[in-house]
C-alpha cells in the first residue's frame, strides 16, 4: 500500500520493449536504498515489482494489462517520472490509502497559474466520474490530490508549489497522458451496495 506522497523525482534510464510487455530500468537512489528482488516501487501511481535491484536503480517488467490500462507505455528514455516506496506498518498515513493500481488514464485539459500555485483541470474517463467527489482524494501520477471540483468529464485540482517543484505534475502541460486511482473505498462501498442479499430493500 501507498499513500501518494511522492519520495523522489526519478527517471528512466532504459526501456526494452518486448511485444506486448515492457522491461523498464528507473533511477531513483533515494527509492532504491536497500531495495531487494520482489520489493514494490510506485512509478507514477503504477505498483511495480522490482526484478533487479542496482546501484541507485532498478528494473522492472511491465505486462500488458499495465500498457493498456495506464500511460507508461508512453514512457521513453530520459523520461521524469514519480517515485514512492511502500508505506511501513505502524507509519503515518500522510496522503491517502493508495494501492498503486490504476483504474484508467486521464489527459490535462489546462493549467491556470496563479503566483505561488496552480488549478489543474484534468478530463476524466466517464466510467471514473461517479467514483470522484467534491473534496474527495483521487491519485494523478501516483500524487494524493484533494479534488476541487467534479464533473461527468473532468474534475480540477489544486497544486502547492512543493507538487509542483518535486513532481511531474508541475510540468505536465495541456495534451499530456496521466494516471489515475480513484478511491478503493467507493469502489468497494459500490458493489457492497450492489450486492445485497434477496429480498434487502435498496
Amino acid at each position: 500500500m501507498f499513500t501518494g506522497i511522492v519520495e523522489e523525482l526519478g527517471e528512466i534510464a532504459a526501456v526494452e520493449r518486448r511485444g506486448d510487455s515492457a522491461r523498464f530500468t528507473v533511477r531513483g537512489p533515494v527509492v532504491t536504498e536497500g531495495a531487494r528482488h520482489g520489493d514494490s516501487i510506485a512509478v507514477n501511481g503504477v505498483c511495480l515489482t522490482v526484478v533487479e535491484p542496482g546501484d541507485g536503480e532498478f528494473t522492472a517488467d511491465v505486462m500488458a494489462e499495465t500498457l493498456k490500462r495506464s500511460s507508461l507505455g508512453a514512457l521513453d528514455t530520459g523520461s521524469r517520472v514519480n517515485l514512492e516506496r511502500p508505506t511501513a506498518v505502524g507509519a503515518r498515513l500522510g496522503g491517502h490509502i493508495v494501492q498503486g493500481h490504476v483504474d484508467g488514464t486521464g489527459t490535462v485539459v489546462e493549467r491556470i497559474r496563479s503566483e505561488h500555485w496552480e488549478i489543474v483541470r484534468i478530463s476524466l474517463p466517464a466510467d471514473l466520474a461517479r467514483y470522484v467527489v467534491e473534496k474527495g482524494s483521487i491519485t494523478v501520477d501516483g500524487v494524493s490530490l484533494t479534488v476541487v471540483d467534479a464533473g461527468e468529464e473532468d474534475f480540477t485540482v489544486s497544486l502547492i508549489p512543493t507538487t509542483l517543484a518535486l513532481t511531474t505534475l508541475g510540468v505536465k502541460g495541456p495534451g499530456d497522458p496521466v494516471n489515475l486511482e480513484v478511491d478503493v473505498i467507493a469502489k468497494y462501498v459500490e458493489r457492497l451496495l450492489g450486492q445485497r442479499a434477496p429480498g434487502e430493500p435498496r
